[in-house]
This record gives structure tokens, sequence and C-alpha cells, in this order.
């Protein structure tokens, strides 16, 4: 098994733009599901799965959705992973979907990952100092073992809102600057600051 594949999370409440589909939002002309597909495409992905509804647009990717829905980044993982079956690369690019810098993002996991060969994978940390578990480059056996300890008995249930931090804690991860490549798009606000009025629907 070699290679990279991707899991992107796009199905999200999007609670603070008011139920909006964030993955169809506009930046630069683009959207941001597009953009997270895009920058999967050049880090050279040979499989994309997106996790979300079923009427979110993505061409050529596989599709998936935790059961049942808005059970939180694990259990979208969990979903992803499922979809790619028991083939695929040795790699995983875990995304979300609403960060319009991705591109940069993952070419900064591409090289942490050619640093750090000898851990399970890396993650990007932000200027304030937090870990951004949704930018990471990690070994797909290791998240499957990560899974496997949260949900002990084969219960995926037991992964409905789990945070990712404690997916985490049972993976080695490297963590490197993200050199502001990891601002996402929660509010409003943030999504005028990104691009301007145009992101609105």
């Amino acid at each position: 098994m070699s290679g990279v594949d991707a899991v992107i999370l796009a199905g999200g409440r999007a609670a603070r733009l008011g139920g909006v589909s964030k993955p169809d939002l506009m930046v630069d002309g683009r959207r941001l599901l597009t953009t997270a597909v895009d920058a999967a495409r050049a880090a050279g992905c040979e499989r994309i799965v997106v996790v979300g509804p079923a009427e979110l647009a993505a061409p050529g990717c596989l599709r998936a959705r935790e059961d049942p829905p808005f059970g939180g980044p694990v259990a979208a993982l969990s979903a992803g992973l499922a979809a790619l079956g028991p083939a695929g690369g040795a790699d995983v690019l875990v995304l979300a979907c609403d960060m319009p810098d991705l591109g940069a993002a993952v070419t900064r996991l591409a090289a942490a990952r050619g640093a750090y060969p000898d851990r399970d994978g890396v993650a990007l940390v932000d200027a304030s100092g937090r870990t951004q578990w949704l930018a990471m480059r990690c070994a797909r056996a290791s998240l499957e073992r990560a899974l496997d300890a949260i949900a002990p008995d084969g219960d995926r249930a037991a992964l409905h809102g789990a945070p990712m931090r404690r997916l985490a804690a049972s993976v080695d991860l490297a963590t490197v600057a993200d050199g502001g490549s990891t601002h996402d798009i929660d509010t409003w606000g943030d999504l005028a600051r990104a691009t301007g009025p145009e992101g609105a629907p």
C-alpha cells in the first residue's frame, strides 16, 4: 500500500452562518469545496472522499455521510475511511472544506511529512498555538487504530460527537507552523475578511 488519499469533511451545520451550505460559499471566485478538492488533487491524492450531504456537488469524488448526520468530525472521518474500502493510500489527508488557503496548507503538510517520516503523521498549528486537527496528514493505519480506541467494541455510535483532540491523543503527530494557511470560514465576518461581499450567497 502506497500513496495518499484524502477525506474532506463538508457536512457541518454552519450554525454561525445561519445554516448555509458552507462548502458552496465562494472565495476568490471558487467554491470552498472546489478549493479543497483541488488542493487534494495537487497533492497527488489517488482517491478523494467528500463527507457531506448527498446534494453537495463533488464531481470525481467518492461520497460518504456519517450516520446519523452531524455526528462531528470523528464520525465523519470514520465514514470517509470506510468509503475508501480496504485498499487505499498509506497516508490520508484529513481536511476541512472551509479553509480557503488549503493549497498552501497541503504543501506544508507534504513537506512536514517528509521531515518526520518516523511519526504517525503531521498537523498544522496556527499563530495562536491552536493545532488544526482538520489540516492533517496521517498514516491510515494509525487513524484506524485511534478510531478503534474510541469505539473498542466496534460500536461506531461512540464516535458521534467525539472531539478530534481525543482521536489525536492516540496518534503520534508532529506539529508544524501553518504560515497562516489554516484560517477558516466560520462566520460572515470571516468570509468578508477572506474575500469581500462576493462570498455571500
